[in-house]
């Protein structure tokens, strides 16, 4: 029986997130939303993950405008986000109230599909954001975060995907944010969920080891439901296999996603000559757009990698990479086997980092590590041996709680601290995630309509020395 496989397009958030930083502007995008929006894609990945951060951080842009022109511009197309469950887009636990205020402002703005996941895949760090979603009319699909290591094998996934349907999702996606899975291994995977999960299965994995297009085919011939991709200009090395080669191999086929390929050519042209921006300004590196199998050695994602190459310049040790890149899975271990997706990449690279500058291991351990052995993100997928943890944490209690449970009610204080600059109800929201990247935005903001130009208001501030 003929199915037909649906296209998710990740051009507008993961494939630039993966290329340049997530550097891309909504100026640049807008040109050609009306055109990505006439394909007849399944959805447009356009919002959340580091969007959000890099929009207020770096590009003096108000994210939730961006979302805003986003949907106006594309009316007929489904646009989707990534949700870190309860971190939501940003990097520690948020009380619910905030977490359900963020889902409401996200739907009303525009979003019709919420991918949420967990850094650790426990099941209690989704519910709220699961409820969330489907108490606004989203759809809530969950994501499983794909990794190696003992406890990660097919059965371990199989039980979790139940667990996820169980708590009322709407699909489920399989997200290789490492690029670990290989064309066998995705096949068997997929099978083996789909044998057990009555639930439409996406599949999300990146180009970095050159698999990327061979795993998404091998996922489709298994029963995978969806496919992630990206318009070719913005495609492979850590990105995404391409739109229009994918539209192409299942053309005429079973497969078919009914994708008309000449359609692409005015888009394709158009991410062209961006490419080319980003390549002559020296944001594109087109060194990460050549295959790299060390990714399935390593299993180190890629924005890892590239923090742990930072973390050591800083340190002037660049020569103990290798060192750096051994000491990760043996961190990892300690900690209890959690995959390495934000945050605990993060985590796990900076100890790794610490333990191998100062020479004896654990001898500085950062806060956040210190938070994963004491359960502040939640259950680990592999228990943390009892006397590692006492090393760790001394006699701290471990948290086996849902960790937001802890968390107070928080939406009206984070409000009180910043009436001053509030606009529209969605600031309340970026200040929640990053109070001073949010601050320094709404002073730029408060500026810029004052008729100020902030960057000679900061000279007219500035005491020069005489």
């Amino acid at each position: 029986m003929a199915k037909k496989i649906l296209i998710t397009e990740t051009g507008l958030r993961d494939a630039h997130q993966s290329l340049i930083a997530t550097r891309m502007t909504t100026e640049e995008m807008l040109p050609v939303l009306p055109l990505l929006d006439k394909i007849g894609y399944h959805s447009l990945e356009c919002w959340g993950g580091a969007t959000f951060d890099s929009c207020l951080r770096f590009l003096n842009e108000d994210p939730w405008e961006r979302l805003r022109i986003i949907r106006k511009n594309c009316p007929n197309t489904k646009l989707q986000m990534l949700f870190r469950g309860q971190n939501m887009l940003g990097y520690r636990h948020y009380a619910d109230d905030v977490l359900e205020y963020f889902v409401q402002k996200s739907v009303a703005n525009g979003i019709d599909i919420i991918r949420i996941f967990d850094a650790l895949n426990d099941i209690k760090n989704l519910q709220s954001a699961i409820k969330a979603a489907k108490k606004e009319g989203a759809h809530a699909q969950v994501a499983i975060s794909y990794t190696t290591g003992p406890v990660f094998t097919n059965e371990y996934y199989v039980e979790y995907a139940k667990r996820i349907a169980d708590a009322g999702a709407d699909s489920i996606c399989i997200k290789d944010m490492a690029a670990l899975l290989t064309p066998y291994k995705t096949y068997d995977l997929v099978k083996a969920i789909k044998s057990e999960v009555d639930l439409p299965i996406a599949l999300h994995t990146h180009y970095t080891s050159g698999l990327g297009s061979m795993c998404l085919l091998k996922g489709v011939e298994a029963g995978a439901d969806i496919i992630d991709t990206a318009i070719s200009p913005l495609s492979q090395g850590t990105s995404h296999s391409p739109t229009e080669s994918m539209v192409a191999a299942l053309e005429g086929t079973e497969y078919d996603t009914g994708l008309d390929l000449e359609a692409f050519t005015e888009i394709r042209n158009y991410f062209m000559e961006l490419r080319k921006k980003y390549i002559d300004s020296g944001l594109l590196d087109t060194k990460i757009l050549t295959a790299d199998t060390k990714a399935l050695i390593y299993q180190v994602p890629g924005g890892m990698l590239s923090n742990l190459i930072s973390q050591l310049k800083q340190a002037g040790q660049e020569d103990k990479l290798d060192e750096c890149l051994a000491e990760v899975p043996r961190v990892r271990k300690d900690a209890g086997y959690p995959p390495l997706v934000t945050p605990t990449s993060q985590i796990v690279g900076t100890q790794a980092v610490f333990n191998i500058i100062a020479g004896e291991r654990y001898k500085m351990v950062t806060k956040e590590f210190k938070g994963i052995i004491e359960g502040r993100y939640g259950t680990t997928p592999m228990p943390i041996d009892p006397e590692f943890a006492k090393k760790i944490i001394g006699d701290e209690e471990q948290i086996t709680c849902r960790p937001a449970d802890l968390l107070e009610p928080e939406l009206e204080k984070l409000r009180a601290e910043i009436p001053q600059y509030i606009e529209q109800d969605e600031d309340v929201l970026s200040y929640a995630q990053f109070p001073e990247v949010a601050t320094k935005f709404f002073e730029k903001r408060r500026d810029a309509k004052a008729g100020i130009n902030s960057d000679l208001a900061d000279k007219a501030n500035k005491v020069y020395p005489v």
